[in-house]
């Protein structure tokens, strides 16, 4: 994920908006806004004060359990779309017949 991405998602979820976060971090919101949009790349040390302000954490983890963690989060989606499908029951008990 981009810091573009992280940052905006952060900031979403804490309820801020680009200048309170400008102002918890001690920058200003249109760098803010810079790095949101893409148009600039923060430091690590930059990106992460500025989650940390806003209430979120950067922590760097080994690519495979990214990839499980993403993909368990997919899993959690597609069982709750099964659950959501309509579906009947039989009202017939069906079996293979047993031959003799």
């Amino acid at each position: 994920m981009v810091a573009a991405e992280l940052l905006g998602r952060a900031r979403a979820a804490a309820g801020l908006t680009q200048r309170e976060l400008a102002r918890r971090a001690g920058t200003s919101q249109p760098a803010v806004a810079a790095v949101e949009s893409g148009r600039k790349q923060p430091t690590v040390a930059t990106l992460a004060r500025w989650l940390g302000a806003a209430g979120a954490e950067l922590t760097i983890a080994p690519a495979e359990t990214v990839r499980l963690r993403r993909r368990g989060e997919e899993l959690v989606v597609v069982l709750r779309l099964a659950q959501a499908l309509p579906f009947r029951r039989s009202m017939t008990l069906r079996f293979p017949r047993m031959p003799g």
